[in-house]
């Protein structure tokens, strides 16, 4: 099982390359292997085609992610015939500056759920600046969520793997 994490800072790698990183270090404990890029790499949307789950992070501006990770989706074809993410596990994990600005997550979370005809695992993560230490690095009970998201999101990649009906779900264009 490939879990590809998407780094969907326009400055990183940053916060959000951390957090994604204990993400993907969960999956990897239950034995997924575990890739990261950035939503800028050459080969991209190839890896997003091959994974068999991906974790989108993305800073949040604007209450929203990242013009750099929408881009990125905007050149994600989605072929009516062989949709790239649907069905496909998928988690949102977002960073801020503020408490108050959690919500972003589900701007992203919808479009990959509705658009894109994702499984995305619910509750996105929303971390901000109490998550991490003064030089940046996620703080432990942070990591420790971030590792169980990951283990959840390895769960629920082999529920989809395991569920015929669950892996023939298109999104509804």
């Amino acid at each position: 099982m490939i879990i590809l994490g998407i780094d969907g800072s326009p400055h990183g790698p940053g916060k959000t390359a951390r957090v994604i990183r204990e993400v993907l270090e969960g999956a990897a404990q239950q034995g997924a292997t575990v890739e990261m890029l950035r939503h800028d790499a050459p080969d991209v949307l190839i890896r997003i085609r091959e994974a068999d789950a991906v974790v989108f992070g993305s800073p949040t501006y604007r209450a929203s992610h990242s013009s750099a990770l929408r881009s990125l989706l905007e050149r994600i074809d989605r072929d009516g015939n062989n949709p790239p993410l649907a069905a496909t596990p998928a988690t949102v994990v977002m960073t801020g500056g503020s408490p108050a600005h959690f919500l972003g997550t589900e701007d992203l979370a919808n479009t990959l759920r509705g658009f894109f005809g994702t499984q995305v695992l619910s509750p996105s993560l929303y971390f901000h600046s109490a998550h991490f230490d003064d030089d940046g690095e996620v703080k432990d009970d942070t990591a420790a969520q971030c590792r169980v998201h990951g283990t959840a999101l390895w769960e629920l990649t082999t529920a989809v793997r395991a569920s015929t009906a669950l892996r023939t779900l298109k999104p509804l264009v």
